[in-house]
């Protein structure tokens, strides 16, 4: 998700960022939040510290959730910076405050839906964006609605989640792009 926020950004921000930059921002990005986690992963599983990549138990989710914490302070700070990008540097703030919640809940064996989190913060990004640059994404910002449903319904397929792990996982991943738009908007 982090990814396609970028993606968003850059497809929609009505600034000139060269072609050049805006390939090497999105391949840092590649490799801290895709490369990165899939290697601590395997070592994470290595060390029985998680049994499957689904994180079934709320408590294996405590790792990996501060792991993922770590890695969006490392893309905050070296890859994507508040001069050139404050739109995109308050997007991951708050994909790591999502992060930071998620982790503060698992403490009280809650687990909220990570898909949603992550869903739920591109789809709220992508409103503030077309509000902020004031142009038209009605078609993305609903097919992203669409793509929020499907999400759920999946999780809900697969019994993965309930209904209010759905709902919190959503919430988590909203409110924090919500509260941070006052800084960008």
């Amino acid at each position: 998700m982090p990814i396609a926020g970028a993606v968003v950004y850059f497809v929609t921000a009505p600034r000139f960022i060269p072609e050049n930059i805006v390939q090497a921002k999105i391949f840092g990005l590649v490799v801290v939040t895709i490369l990165i986690p899939i290697v601590l992963y395997f070592f994470l599983k290595t060390m029985g510290i998680v049994s499957s990549i689904h994180l079934e138990d709320a408590k294996q989710r405590k790792i990996p959730l501060l792991l993922q914490s770590l890695i969006l302070l490392l893309v905050i700070k070296m890859i994507i910076d508040v001069y050139n990008y404050p739109e995109l540097y308050f997007f991951f703030l708050g994909v790591l405050l999502s992060s930071l919640s998620a982790i503060f809940i698992v403490f009280f064996d809650i687990k909220a839906s990570l898909h949603m989190l992550g869903s739920g913060a591109v789809t709220m990004f992508t409103i503030a964006l077309s509000i902020h640059f004031e142009i038209n994404l009605i078609l993305l910002i609903a097919a992203m609605i669409f793509a929020n449903g499907l999400v759920a319904t999946s999780r809900l397929h697969e019994k993965a989640h309930t209904n209010l792990e759905l709902t919190l996982g959503f919430l988590i991943g909203v409110i924090p792009q919500l509260t941070l738009l006052n800084f960008w908007l």
